[in-house]
């Protein structure tokens, strides 16, 4: 079998990682681009042997980068959530994980140059259409891995990335609340449906039975809970406008419970079909601005410091994950006008990877 090379850099970013690649040296067909994807990551298999992915939905994921043609904007980031098991690629979220290695990235590829000790980019999620202003290190105008910041759920400490999300609200369904509800009743299970980052399902912990405190192994044997939670989520897809979820990652699901070690809330995070080992960047937007909007299913729960920006700490299977958001909150509702997060991203390797050639066009167009 004749194969075709394609050059890639592969990188932590957060507590995710995967292969990140320019556009323009994959297919421009969004079919064949899932085609050539699925053999990169090695999808169809529980370990993903034939391939790059780690056998997890955290381990499967693609970032793929090109200059932006919008004005202020420097890199435009369009990511593929690829399965494990199952030989498909969702192009409908993004990853806010995968974003924080951009814009290192970016240098590396010299898509931008660094600028001083500190280069700051601005980030189209192709996705979504979001913005996210990013800011990595770079001593001397060269980029460094190097440093203090340690994330929960990544061994050891690395140079701080600093992203802040702009224009969060309704990027996927129109509506921070897209049932028009603080809560809705599904299944005799209290949700409040809220479009903020990423789109998602929250609950209470306690509505399906649990603590909120079980480990992601704990949750993942519970199939009974997965069953109940997919029929729970599917009609929510439903009301939120996106249609038929059945093989859709979004919306993703939450379930909170009151804070244990000093945080504003306890979260399990779901992707949604396995539990999140730790927590997503865009899931933790979307459960914190749950946490400060009155009358949602967080009311009761969330320890919410006053004032505005509000550092909201999520705790999570591994520790826990702090969000800025700045925000008002009147009587006519919450406004949420940004998010911001310190994370880490690390380059790990750097080469090509192979796929069959049938699967590659000659020119990209």
């Amino acid at each position: 079998m004749t194969q075709t090379a394609i050059p890639f850099l592969f990188m932590r970013g957060g507590s995710s990682r995967g292969p990140y690649f320019r556009r323009s040296d994959l297919p421009a067909d969004q079919d064949t681009l899932a085609k050539v994807l699925i053999e990169v990551v090695g999808a169809g298999h529980p370990n993903n042997i034939d391939g790059l992915g780690g056998g997890t939905a955290v381990t499967t994921k693609v970032a793929m980068l090109s200059s932006s043609d919008e004005d202020g904007v420097d890199i435009d980031y369009f990511f593929g959530q690829v399965g494990v098991d199952a030989r498909e690629v969702d192009f409908g979220p993004t990853c806010g994980n995968i974003l924080v290695g951009v814009g290192p990235a970016a240098i590396e590829m010299g898509l931008v140059k660094a600028t001083g000790d500190v280069t700051k980019l601005t980030i189209r999620a192709v996705n979504t259409g979001a913005l996210v202003e990013t800011t990595v290190q770079t001593p001397g105008g060269q980029i460094t891995y190097q440093g203090d910041t340690e994330i929960s759920g990544v061994l050891g400490t690395a140079a701080p990335v600093g992203v802040s999300f702009l224009g969060v609200v309704g990027t996927s369904c129109g509506a921070m609340l897209p049932t028009g509800n603080l809560r809705d009743t599904i299944d005799g299970v209290e949700v409040t449906c809220m479009d903020v980052a990423m789109p998602m399902m929250i609950a209470r912990a306690d509505s399906f039975g649990l603590t909120g405190y079980e480990t992601a192994e704990e949750l993942d044997a519970n199939t009974a809970l997965f069953a109940r939670m997919e029929a729970v989520r599917l009609k929510a897809g439903a009301m939120m406008g996106l249609g038929d979820v059945t093989r859709s990652v979004t919306p993703k699901i939450g379930l909170l419970a009151k804070p244990r070690e000093g945080g504003t809330f306890t979260a399990r995070y779901f992707m949604p079909w396995k539990t999140h080992p730790t927590m997503a960047v865009t899931g933790s937007q979307c459960l914190a601005a749950c946490a400060l909007t009155a009358g949602t299913v967080a009311d009761g729960l969330a320890d919410v410091p006053a004032g505005t920006p509000a550092v909201i700490t999520v705790e999570h299977p591994q520790g826990t994950i702090a969000v800025t958001v700045d925000y008002t909150a009147d009587s006519d509702g919450t406004v949420i006008k940004s998010a911001g997060l310190i994370r880490s991203a690390r380059l790990i390797a750097r080469g090509e990877v192979l796929v069959p050639s049938a699967l590659m066009p000659t020119a990209n167009t």
